[in-house]
């Protein structure tokens, strides 16, 4: 338990720490990889980078964000045990260990200390408070590890896979799925988690970790995720280009905090965007036998870039609670309206009221996170409630 006094220097200091701005979280990595440049190999170097030199990355936004949470709610922490879940949950992903959580401290005392010098009873406040955060991550995602090792098919750690199937969805997207050269099962998880990939190539110069979301429904055979690829996207141009069928990979077990949960009576919406489609498609799949409505609403630019329409028509076709509608921003000459999409433009779903207005309905969203706050503000709007809307963002957390 932190001290009452350690409580009232953080509050009292976090204001001096949030008119810093984000050159704090700039200085805290530019340090830590300095000192310990063996983390490259852990964290996402391309979300160092931020569109120009004064102006910070997602992943450093990301953490002066939190900081700046963690000591504003320092007297009441529960606010944050969302928060706390979702970064906990990817930390597993990158197979984060207690040994880096002293590194990280170090290195974020070490900066408020160089930028601020506020004084040695400051940083051993701060010192106390980030003890105390690190030993709740490091306790949850324990348990994490503990979870997915003890599952029938679980382990902890990598686990060796081969692709034994890519198959390209669209222009964009590319399917891949993994079967365990171990010759064993693999875990089952909930739809709309992720699978951690670990590259390691001789062309990229750190070994890069990415989590992509699994796009059917859980089996205790294989796992298959659908990759974008990014026009600077470092792994997804490389699992495109250079990853074939028969090569091998590493895997880390299925994590995250996004999944469907509901019970068989419950309406669902499934909203989507882009690749974002990616976890609906295993809640779809997971929902051909719900027992309730289910609606599958995706927007995408047009039919070149429609990944998965004829599974969709077809689930929609063989399970009379499914209805499908696909709106496409700019339709090609060759797209057909009515066969191809449903409506042209962005997802205005004040046209399809009726169709979402039960009051028990849950929406389930994802895609790139305007698409997703445009979607959040209109079922506000229709009187969705906060508790009834759950999504995913790609990237460092941001809230709608």
């Amino acid at each position: 338990m932190l001290t009452q006094k350690t409580i009232d220097i953080v509050k009292a200091t976090a204001p001096v720490i949030a008119a810093a701005g984000p050159v704090v979280t700039q200085h805290f990595y530019q340090r830590m990889f300095q000192h310990n440049p063996e983390l490259k190999d852990v964290f996402n170097m391309s979300h160092q980078q931020g569109p120009d030199k004064n102006t910070p990355s997602s992943q450093q936004q990301a953490l002066f964000n939190a900081i700046c949470a963690y000591a504003n709610n320092i007297d009441n922490l529960a606010v944050l045990l969302p928060a706390v879940e979702k970064i906990a949950q990817k930390h597993t992903s990158f197979l984060i260990t207690a040994d880096q959580y002293q590194i990280v401290g170090h290195h974020l005392l070490a900066t408020i200390d160089e930028l601020l010098a506020p004084g040695q009873e400051v940083l051993d406040a701060w010192g106390e408070a980030y003890g105390i955060l690190a030993n709740i991550f490091i306790n949850r995602e324990q348990e994490i590890y503990q979870e997915s090792d003890d599952k029938i098919g679980g382990w902890r750690g990598t686990r060796e896979f081969m692709v034994t199937s890519k198959q390209p969805n669209s222009e964009l997207i590319t399917s891949f799925t993994f079967t365990p050269t171990d010759g064993g099962q693999v875990a089952t998880y909930k739809p709309g988690q992720y699978l951690g990939i670990y590259i390691n190539a001789d062309e990229l110069a750190n070994q890069e970790i990415r989590q992509y979301s699994l796009s059917s429904a859980p089996n205790n055979n294989h796992y298959r995720i659908s990759v974008k690829r990014e026009t600077q996207g470092t792994v997804s141009n490389y699992l495109h280009d250079k990853i074939n069928v028969g090569d091998k990979i590493k895997l880390v077990a299925p994590a995250g905090d996004f999944f469907l949960d509901v019970n068989p009576q419950t309406p669902v919406t499934l909203i989507s965007a882009g690749v974002g489609l990616t976890p609906m498609l295993a809640m779809l799949e997971t929902l051909t036998q719900h027992q309730a409505s289910v609606n599958w609403l995706h927007a995408t630019e047009n039919g070149q870039q429609h990944a998965y329409k004829d599974h969709v028509k077809t689930l929609a076709n063989q399970h009379s609670h499914i209805s499908a509608l696909t709106w496409y921003n700019a339709p090609t000459s060759g797209d057909r309206q009515a066969e191809d999409y449903d409506y042209q433009g962005l997802i205005e779903l004040d046209k399809i009221a009726t169709q979402i207005s039960d009051p028990e309905m849950h929406f389930y969203c994802c895609g790139p996170v305007g698409f997703m706050q445009f979607i959040a503000k209109q079922l506000i709007e229709l009187g969705v409630t906060s508790d009834r809307i759950h999504y995913e963002c790609f990237g460092p957390h941001k809230v709608l």
